[in-house]
């Protein structure tokens, strides 16, 4: 069932080893993985999904397995038990990432006396990967976490390189660590489950790698589009791999984002605002990541980084997959004249600004990305 593994390490002053993500063909099967007979298991374990994921049929036989009941007096959470091993379940959606959820975790943990040696076992999209690993840091100051990612976005993004956190003030990922998997379990037959906003939001994230680091993805893209739409198994497959690929060679090189790794942020700082703005969860990540894309090539071309025809070509193509180019955004057009001063706001607020001054990555041209800050006037008039 395990077709391939790629491994990547982190620098030896890190605190960190390494992250072994494997990949899996055919229906996902987390119980063989997780109960296999044949394999001791070292540890105990605190499984951690939502709502949405413990009703899937591809998880049932794995919910089924924890038939125990355990105790329900702790918020916001319920639980079951197979032996030592725990499965938690909380409330679906970025509403849900919080630091009460955080809390009711460690609550879980404590409660059933686990030590230093256990490991956190994320099931599910962004959301529950960058809590779970969050709660696993500061759990008794660190133990070990692995992902299950269960969305497109995960597989392809969110679930590499250790990034953590929680919203805070509605402000995204404004309390967190760095802290990464030591497995990741990645069944991309996963994304046949997702709904079609989720599934969107996880192609977002790939089109943005793709404008970083792959030319021939992009040109995937362009000549493969009814096949991607369709969630065709081999093509779909590609992308995750290819853009876990390209994730993992930055991390390793640049684990707490201090040189290359910023690049990831194109189309960031302009997203988490949006979403920010709109009501966290009311816009998913990865369309807010493509509406920002957008607002970043129209940026580098008004500061004559890239030419009018590049950032003209990526915005139609990205247009043709259903993506929202215009500068005022659908969720924003009842916001009236405050909509850009409160973007604005928002993006002075993101983490990455190292000043007063807004820290963007944009682009010369395909493959060819630069962090630069910007003045609000330019801001201003790719967002009118």
């Amino acid at each position: 069932m395990k077709d391939k593994t790629f491994s990547f390490s982190y620098p030896a002053d890190s605190g960190f080893k390494g992250t072994d993500i494997h990949f899996y063909t055919g229906t996902p099967d987390l119980q063989k993985i997780f109960f296999n007979t044949d394999e001791k298991k070292s540890s105990q374990r605190l499984f951690v999904t939502d709502t949405t994921l413990s009703s899937l049929p591809a998880l049932k036989n794995f919910i089924d397995f924890f038939t125990d009941s355990g105790d329900t007096s702790i918020p916001g959470i319920t639980y079951g038990k197979h032996g030592t091993d725990i499965l938690a379940v909380i409330g679906a959606g970025e509403k849900f990432k919080t630091m009460d959820s955080i809390l009711s975790i460690e609550s879980v943990a404590i409660k059933n006396n686990f030590n230093r040696n256990c490991t956190f076992i994320a099931i599910g999209g962004g959301v529950m990967s960058d809590m779970v690993a969050f709660a696993a840091s500061i759990f008794k100051r660190g133990v070990s976490v692995d992902f299950v990612p269960t969305t497109l976005l995960s597989m392809v993004d969110a679930s590499i390189g250790g990034k953590t956190g929680v919203d805070f003030s509605n402000y995204k990922n404004m309390v967190g660590t760095f802290w990464p998997a030591k497995n990741l379990h990645v069944w991309p037959d996963f994304v046949k489950t997702l709904p079609e906003k989720e599934f969107r939001s996880g192609l977002g994230e790939a089109f943005k790698t793709a404008l970083l680091f792959n030319e021939e993805m992009l040109n995937l893209f362009r000549t493969e589009k009814d096949k991607v739409l369709a969630r065709d198994s081999e093509i779909i497959g590609k992308v995750i791999f290819e853009c876990a690929k390209a994730k993992a060679i930055i991390v390793e090189e640049d684990l707490r984002e201090h040189g290359r790794r910023a690049f990831l942020n194109l189309g960031h700082t302009f997203g988490h605002a949006l979403e920010s703005v709109a009501g966290l969860g009311d816009v998913t990540h990865g369309e807010a990541v493509m509406w920002g894309i957008g607002r970043a090539l129209d940026l580098s071309e008004r500061l004559s980084l890239c030419t009018k025809e590049y950032a003209e070509s990526c915005k139609e193509l990205f247009a043709a997959y259903g993506y929202d180019m215009n500068p005022v955004p659908e969720a924003l057009k009842s916001f009236g004249e405050n909509r850009i001063r409160s973007l604005i706001e928002a993006m002075r607020k993101d983490k990455k600004n190292q000043s007063s001054e807004i820290r963007l990555t944009l682009q010369k041209g395909l493959c060819d990305t630069v962090i630069q800050t910007a003045s609000d006037s330019d801001i201003e008039a790719v967002l009118a």
